[in-house]
């Protein structure tokens, strides 16, 4: 006989507005609140002390801790009310005092994050982000509008990104660094205005990726920021040359950025053993 899946569990100290969606399995702890608009996966959790309001969508086996605030206004003084959202992926992990807002009627409308996130204590996601898997973002982060973080990007502790920038794939902004301009795919910066330091290569490693894959990424860096012609006119010649998908994913990063401006290397070029 197949097993059936409990009913959601409401603490009788929490309160859900009638129109909220449980999915069995959900739970939902002492001092929470859940908004009529709020939509819960199976075996989502409300640790204690959540607010998720309006028309936020949590994922399948998502934890949220105490004192984090979903889906409120976004801080944004344009915002007027209009109807937009934030879905938050798959078996993520919301850690405590941790602020994610919903999109703007100036962005996409929407705030979006993927599955298996790491959102550590007091970090904080602003209106119209767009964040993709396996993201950590340690405390105190904060991200402004409409910056966008591609899989398995890593920031540091109280590091801050000025809105609109890009960060890509496999990318790791080191702790208390500021970011003003596109983070590489690969690529690992730090300081107080952020400088590429080289490449994420202890990421890469603990990831698995091949020797010969990090040697051609390694190749393609150098190439990128050599002397002469534009970081255009490299990534192109990179793009053309490599058959490795990592070279292109980089060399792809920068050519979508037309008219964007990047983080780039200190002038000695390195590469983060």
């Amino acid at each position: 006989m197949k097993a059936q899946t409990p009913a959601a569990f409401v603490h009788p100290l929490a309160l859900v507005e009638k129109g909220a969606e449980l999915a069995p399995g959900t739970i939902i702890g002492p001092f929470c609140y859940v908004g009529s608009e709020a939509v819960l996966h199976e075996h989502a959790e409300l640790v204690s002390h959540v607010v998720v309001t309006g028309r936020a969508t949590i994922g399948a086996r998502t934890r949220i801790f105490p004192f984090a605030s979903i889906g409120h206004a976004p801080q944004d003084r344009k915002y007027a009310g209009e109807p937009s959202t934030l879905t938050i992926g798959a078996d993520c992990t919301i850690r405590e005092g941790v602020t994610v807002n919903p999109g703007t009627a100036g962005g996409r409308m929407a705030t979006t994050i993927g599955d298996r996130c790491a959102l550590l204590a007091q970090a904080h996601v602003a209106h119209d982000c767009k964040i993709a898997n396996d993201v950590l973002l340690a405390n105190n982060v904060m991200l402004a509008g409409h910056v966008e973080l591609g899989d398995h990007a890593i920031l540091g502790g109280g590091a801050a990104v000025q809105q609109h920038v890009r960060i890509g794939a496999h990318a790791f902004l080191g702790g208390l660094s500021g970011l003003e301009s596109d983070l590489i795919p690969f690529g690992f910066a730090f300081g107080n205005r952020a400088q590429l330091t080289g490449l994420n290569l202890v990421g890469m490693r603990r990831r698995g990726f091949s020797r010969e894959a990090i040697d051609a990424l390694r190749s393609a860096y150098k190439a990128l920021f050599a002397p002469g012609q534009t970081l255009r006119e490299r990534a192109n010649a990179i793009l053309q040359k490599s058959p490795f998908p990592e070279v292109r994913q980089l060399a792809g990063f920068v050519l979508e950025g037309v008219d964007r401006s990047f983080c780039l290397p200190r002038e000695r070029l390195e590469t983060t053993e």
